[in-house]
């Protein structure tokens, strides 16, 4: 047996396997619920109520989702130019720490209105600075971006942890390892009095869109696309494929950056090791349901959210582990990584 490819994919060829892999994933965490002692339907219904069943669920829901909007756009970008970027994780922190040092009294007297786009800015310049060195060691010595943009999640995180044990360290912070708040002008607004969801998530679905517009009306899209089809083909056509490959790594890696800047300037005010439980690392899930399309990675990014924020008042409600949640987005990146193989390549006997 051989894998063919399909010159043309038909519709249902590209719409069916992912299709079955949703179908499969709920089917298998059915199981596993009736395995852990719970009524599948139930289990459901309380993992979708728990979601969106309150106007506290919903905003939940939306604010998990806005950083994984901003990596799961990071890892469409570059994915789709085959920069295989497995480091938003550290360029997220890279922007959270650049959006601390310069919102914490580093630019005195400035107004909100200048202040916010400013922190943002630096925040993109962080990221995509982050993401440079390993797109700069691809194109020049041939090294392994998966290599070395997953170590740099490492390295970036143990970094953020000497800050904040020394010139980071919140003085009055009885000793934990955080960092000083957010001037009151450096934080994001709140879109609800009283309630968490910030405008982050606004600044998240403008960059979905900007990026769709990148993807399909200039020059750049359809150059990242190109390259990721066929780099050499890509190269006999006359286009600069090192070009192409940089100004993507500044792209993936500003969009990482500003998941940080969201994080810190939107909800938490402060750095700590904990910022992020590994919204760099769900971003490739997020990316890989959404097929890469940036529209599609808000809809992956508010599904994947709702798992999580449903499935922590389900494991309340039912008693069944929360995990089920970090198992049913196993089993999706899985079973979809599978199904797009599937839909570019047929089976054939030899």
């Amino acid at each position: 047996m051989r894998l063919e490819p399909i010159a043309a994919p038909s519709w249902q060829r590209r719409l069916l396997p992912p299709a079955l892999a949703l179908l499969t994933t709920f089917a298998l965490a059915a199981l596993l619920a009736q395995i852990a002692g719970g009524e599948p339907l139930s289990i459901f219904g309380l993992i979708l109520t728990g979601a969106f069943g309150s106007k506290f669920a919903l905003l939940e829901t939306l604010n998990r989702a806005t950083p994984l909007i901003f990596t799961g756009l990071a890892i469409a970008v570059a994915f789709r130019a085959k920069l295989w970027n497995i480091g938003a994780e550290a360029q997220l922190y890279a922007g959270a720490v650049i959006t601390v040092v310069l919102g914490t009294g580093s630019l005195p007297n400035l107004p909100a209105p200048l202040l916010l786009p400013i922190l943002g800015a630096a925040a993109v310049i962080a990221g995509a600075g982050l993401l440079l060195v390993p797109a700069l060691l691809k194109t020049r010595l041939g090294v392994d971006e998966v290599v070395t943009t997953l170590l740099f999640n490492f390295i970036f995180l143990l970094f953020v942890s000497y800050l904040l044990e020394g010139p980071l360290k919140d003085p009055m912070g009885m000793g934990w390892p955080k960092s000083p708040r957010l001037d009151p002008e450096a934080r994001l607004p709140r879109v609800f009095d009283g309630l968490r969801l910030h405008w982050g998530f606004a600044l998240a679905l403008i960059s979905a869109l900007l990026v769709w517009l990148i993807n399909t009306r200039t020059t750049l899209g359809y150059e990242m696309r190109a390259v990721g089809q066929n780099a050499e083909a890509a190269r006999f056509a006359g286009i600069p494929v090192t070009k192409v490959i940089l100004k993507t790594a500044l792209l993936s890696g500003g969009l990482a950056g500003l998941a940080g800047y969201s994080e810190v300037a939107g909800l938490k005010g402060a750095l700590t090791l904990d910022l992020s439980p590994g919204f760099g690392y769900t971003g490739i899930v997020v990316a890989m349901l959404a097929l890469l399309h940036p529209i599609g990675v808000v809809f992956a990014a508010l599904f994947v959210a709702a798992i999580f924020v449903g499935a922590d008042s389900m494991s309340r409600a039912a008693g069944v582990p929360s995990y089920l949640a970090d198992i049913m987005l196993a089993s999706a990146l899985l079973l979809m990584v599978l199904a797009i193989l599937l839909s570019k390549f047929r089976l054939r006997r030899d």
